[in-house]
C-alpha cells in the first residue's frame, strides 16, 4: 500500500471521526433551538443558562466527587502495582498482572452489569460509592500502564544506596522513589480523573438516583428544546478534557525525560 492512500486512509478517518465533535461549537453559539444549517445568528445565552439549572450542578457535583475520589483510588493501586511488577519477581506475575489489565479489553457493559448483578446480590444499594468502585476498576490499568514505565526506569542502585546510608525501605520509598516518579503520578491522575469525568455506561447502571453528568446529558437528549444547551455543556467538557489529557501528556513526557527513558509515544 503506498503512502499517498496511508496518508489518504488516515485524513479520512480522522475527519470521520471528530468533525462531528467540531461542530459542538458551532451550534453553541447558534441563536436558534434547531441543529441545523443554515446558521440562524451568534448568541452567548446557552452558556449562560447552563448556570440556572440545579439538577445539572447536582449531576456535576457528583461527577467531581466520583472522579476525583477513582483518580486518587485508582492512582494509589497503580502505584502498588506498578512498583510489585517492576521491581520484585514472584509467581505467576505474568497472569496476575494480565488479570489486572483485562478491564482495558472487557466492554464496558459487561463490567456494568456484572457489578449491577453483584451489588444487588450483595444487598448494596446503588450510590456514588458503586460507580466510584466501577470507575476504579476500569481506570486502574490505565494507571498501571502509566505508571510501570515511570517505575521502570528507575535506577535500583538510588534505593539502595540510601537504604546502605540508614534509611528504610519506606522513608526510602517516600524520600526516593515517589519524587522521581511523580510526574508520573500526576498524569495518571489527570488521565483516570478525564476518564471517570466521561464514563456513561458504568455510571447509568449503578448511579442510583444521584445522576453523574454523562447521564444527566442523556436524559436530557429527550428534549429538543434542550438539544442548545447540551451542545454548550458539550463544548466545555470538550475543552475540558483537551487540557487535563495535554497537562497528564506533559507530566508523562516529563517523567520520561527525568528518568532518562525514551518516549516511544502516547500513554500505552
Amino acid at each position: 500500500m503506498s503512502r499517498r492512500v496511508l496518508w489518504t486512509y488516515a485524513v479520512v478517518y480522522l475527519v470521520f471521526l471528530y468533525l462531528p465533535v467540531a461542530l459542538l461549537p458551532v451550534f453553541a453559539f447558534n441563536d436558534s433551538t434547531i441543529i441545523a444549517f443554515p446558521l440562524s445568528g451568534f448568541t452567548t445565552n446557552w452558556f449562560v443558562e447552563l448556570t440556572q439549572i440545579p439538577a445539572l450542578h447536582d449531576a456535576v457535583r457528583n461527577s467531581l466527587i466520583i472522579a476525583l475520589s477513582t483518580a486518587v483510588f485508582s492512582t494509589a493501586l497503580g502505584v502498588f502495582a506498578s512498583r510489585a511488577a517492576t521491581r520484585f519477581e514472584f509467581p505467576g506475575k505474568a497472569g496476575i498482572m494480565g488479570f489486572i489489565m483485562i478491564p482495558l479489553v472487557l466492554p464496558e457493559i459487561i463490567v456494568a452489569v456484572s457489578l449491577l448483578v453483584v451489588l444487588l446480590q450483595m444487598g448494596l444499594n446503588l450510590s456514588l460509592w458503586a460507580v466510584i468502585l466501577g470507575h476504579t476498576l476500569i481506570c486502574t490499568p490505565f494507571c498501571i500502564a502509566i505508571l510501570s514505565s515511570s517505575f521502570s526506569g528507575l535506577d535500583r542502585s538510588l534505593e539502595e544506596a540510601a537504604i546502605d546510608l540508614g534509611e528504610t525501605r519506606l522513608s526510602a520509598f517516600r524520600l526516593i522513589i515517589l519524587p522521581l516518579v511523580a510526574p508520573g503520578i500526576v498524569a495518571s491522575l489527570l488521565i483516570s480523573f478525564t476518564i471517570s469525568l466521561d464514563e456513561f455506561i458504568i455510571a447509568f447502571f449503578l448511579t442510583g438516583t444521584d445522576p453523574t453528568l454523562p447521564v444527566y446529558i442523556w436524559s436530557q437528549l429527550r428534549f429538543p428544546q434542550k438539544l442548545p444547551v447540551i451542545m454548550a455543556l458539550g463544548t466545555i467538557l470538550i475543552l475540558l478534557s483537551l487540557v487535563l489529557i495535554i497537562t497528564a501528556e506533559a507530566f508523562r513526557r516529563r517523567g520520561l525525560r527525568k528518568s532518562g527513558q525514551t518516549d516511544t509515544g502516547g500513554f500505552l
